[in-house]
């Protein structure tokens, strides 16, 4: 026993000093990221393709413009619905890419008789500016404007569709200018809840500057509601676009072994079904 103990004394005192060295270390570098994350968190929301995509040779496209309430001039493609229009479709983005990647979306729903105008933010398609959340708000506001303006829309009859980001900006104009109908895809209750899914490391619920808080401005939309998710989601949980269905007595409609990126949630025929089916039942 008295050598074990001498052998143990032999080792010296616990060093205190190296493991406080470690740990400032370590806190410093994770406030080193809590900084970059604050600083750069525009750069991680927004993902816009800046060039100005060429109108394609779709029958009846037409390229368009408006003007937004701080004084940009955006522009847009209007497709027409194939035959009379059961409704006007305003589609609010994701936050990558532009216009271009939503042409499936639109000539699939005109296929099904609604009328459909493909918006760009701030910043995406050729447009000026920078995005950030109140910009997005205003941009969609002046596209829903210029589309009630138009002698082929009833403005009784258009909907917002916004997909994921997109999502919490058209649920802000609803609760401003209630729409006839509301589609999400891939939404969630504030963009906090997908960035801690994919950062639970950061105190994002602090950091984040752009809420997009769809389900506090779903509490201010009363008018038909759809969901529709993919079960195989790994950017924004599944999960958390039911619970924006749940919360908000909206149909829920969640598409088998779709990701949130997959061509079934932007063109997909089952999607577009789901879609056209609510809309027609909505108005």
């Amino acid at each position: 026993m008295r050598g074990s103990a001498s052998r143990l004394g032999g080792m010296g005192p616990f060093p205190v000093a190296a493991v406080v060295k470690v740990l400032a270390v370590l806190a410093a570098l994770w406030l080193l990221l809590v900084v970059l994350a604050w600083a750069f968190q525009s750069r991680l929301i927004y993902l816009p393709d800046t060039s100005a995509p060429a109108p394609p040779g779709t029958p009846g496209l037409e390229e368009v413009g408006y003007r937004t309430g701080d004084g940009l001039e955006l522009s847009g493609w209007f497709l027409p619905a194939r035959g009379e229009p059961v409704t006007t479709v305003v589609v609010a983005n994701g936050n990558a890419g532009n216009r271009a990647n939503r042409l499936p979306l639109a000539e699939g729903l005109a296929e099904r008789g609604h009328s459909v105008l493909l918006t760009d933010y701030r910043g995406y398609g050729g447009n000026p500016g920078s995005p950030g959340e109140e910009g997005l708000i205003a941009d969609l506001t002046a596209a829903v404007d210029y589309a009630a303006s138009r002698p082929d829309t009833d403005p009784d009859r258009i909907v917002l569709l916004g997909e994921s980001v997109g999502s919490g900006v058209a649920a802000a104009v609803a609760a401003r200018q209630p729409p006839a109908a509301l589609v999400l895809r891939s939404p969630f209750p504030e963009l906090a809840d997908v960035a801690r899914t994919h950062y639970r490391f950061l105190p994002v619920g602090l950091l984040l500057r752009d809420r997009f808080e769809t389900g506090a401005r779903l509490a201010r939309y009363d008018g038909p509601l759809l969901v529709v998710a993919g079960d195989d989601d790994s950017i924004v949980p599944t999960g958390l676009s039911r619970e924006v269905a749940e919360n908000h007595d909206g149909r829920y409609a969640e598409i088998a072994g779709a990701g949130h990126n997959d061509a079934a949630l932007l063109s997909g025929r089952e999607f577009l079904d789901a879609v056209d089916t609510f809309l027609r039942e909505a108005v």
